[in-house]
């Protein structure tokens, strides 16, 4: 006699179906990460062709940032691309610490360095509206992106330049950033495995596969007359660069990510400021996939709605499968409810989490000095802890985007908290 099918079968089987289809994608994409990488070591060899360098505006918006903002407009200004090519223009945006007084000392020091000082009620409107307003005062014709924390490697605005110059259907460039306090503490290096990881994996791994590519919030590059004709950054989004990065594709021009142009970034080292910064990517992300989900079948590029599918599917199909099996994992542990139907249900589990550990693990292995036994046993760990927090995460995200819509909470400044180390 068979077992009669339940409905908390079907949801158990449909929750698993959705976990492998995830995670077979991403074996894909790994390959093609490893692919990628083969083919940059190939473009490191050759040498560039331009003889005579574009003008070029650095953007590096700041908000109470005295912590880090020397020490990055320090890393820009000191870059290899020449000076007289070169501007940087940092946006004071309401700042109340000594951000002020410290970019007015570094200006007497680098003629090419501008300040834009906004105030409210002009500023204090979040980072798209600082960028939007150091926009309007550039005069280069690519603009670069950095945030305050980042310091570029002296040659990362010169391989942007390159890697762009001369493809007029290329957008935009985006650049690797690494974690520069990744051995802090766990969670720091946890951060820093993740980063690693996805740069190799879903950046490098739909660039190879699809030309797909998402712009970060930093270490970028893009053509001045692109952003203009897309309408600069949007207000309204929190993850200003993933929405950037739809509207550039439904232009029907491409993107690029590059590994040579390397920007190292600080990353957050309390569990309550990384919540505070993955909870605004998760609000960010959620918004983006909303509004462009009901706006789908009129985006031009059918690349980049694939991709909006991709993010739904993580979002929602993928996040709501893991919550099921989680439930009826609980329910059959505490004999509320059981499965009627029987398989090696441990065995599969058992399968996802090595799938898991060894699609990372070859992702960090592409990266110089992450390929370790210490990384290893991080990842290992990391699939029980640092990665379950995102359903945490995402909870905390439609809770807040909640809250703030029914206080009627303006929009502002995102901060994460710098350390001074």
């Amino acid at each position: 006699m068979y077992a009669k099918v339940t409905v908390l079968d079907i949801l158990f089987i449909s929750s698993m179906a959705a976990m492998w289809m995830l995670l077979l994608y991403h074996v894909f994409l790994t390959y093609g990460g490893y692919r990628y990488f083969l083919h940059s070591l190939v473009q490191e060899e050759k040498e560039s062709s331009i003889k005579q360098y574009p003008r070029v505006t650095v953007l590096v918006p700041a908000h109470n940032e005295e912590l880090v903002i020397e020490r990055t407009v320090e890393a820009i200004c000191r870059s290899d691309y020449p000076k007289d090519r070169l501007e940087v223009i940092v946006i004071n945006d309401s700042s109340t610490d000594a951000t002020g007084e410290i970019l007015q000392r570094q200006q007497a020091v680098y003629s090419f360095l501008k300040v834009v000082t906004l105030v409210p009620p002009v500023g204090a409107r979040g980072k798209s509206n600082a960028l939007n307003h150091g926009l309007k005062e550039a005069t280069g014709d690519y603009i670069i992106v950095y945030d305050a924390d980042n310091t570029p490697e002296r040659k990362a605005i010169r391989y942007l330049v390159e890697a762009i110059h001369g493809e007029p259907r290329l957008a935009a460039v985006v650049g690797k950033f690494r974690t520069r306090n990744r051995d802090v503490n766990l969670l720091t290096r946890f951060i820093n495995i993740e980063t690693v990881s996805f740069q190799w994996l879903v950046q490098a791994g739909r660039c190879h596969w699809f030309g797909l590519t998402t712009i970060t919030g930093t270490n970028f590059i893009i053509r001045r007359d692109v952003l203009e004709r897309v309408g600069g950054w949007h207000l309204d989004a929190l993850t200003e660069d993933t929405e950037l990065t739809i509207r550039v594709y439904n232009e029907g021009y491409r993107i690029r990510w590059i590994p040579e142009a390397v920007t190292w970034e600080q990353e957050p080292e309390k569990l309550k400021v990384w919540i505070k910064q993955r909870t605004r990517w998760a609000r960010g992300n959620m918004w983006v996939i909303s509004y462009y989900m009901r706006h789908l079948i009129a985006l031009r590029s059918r690349r980049i709605a694939w991709d909006v599918l991709y993010f739904f599917f993580t979002y929602a199909i993928f996040f709501t499968s893991v919550i099921v099996s989680d439930i009826i994992f609980v329910l059959g542990l505490t004999g509320l409810a059981r499965l009627s139907l029987t398989g090696p249900f441990l065995v599969i589990w058992i399968m996802a989490y090595a799938l898991f550990i060894l699609e990372t693990f070859i992702s960090l292995s592409l990266e110089r000095g992450e390929g370790n036994l210490d990384n290893l046993l991080i990842t290992s760990l990391m699939y029980f802890t640092y990665c379950q927090l995102w359903l945490y995460l995402v909870l905390r995200a439609v809770w807040v985007s909640l809250k703030d819509k029914f206080t009627g909470r303006s929009f502002y400044w995102y901060k994460t908290e710098r350390s001074a180390r």
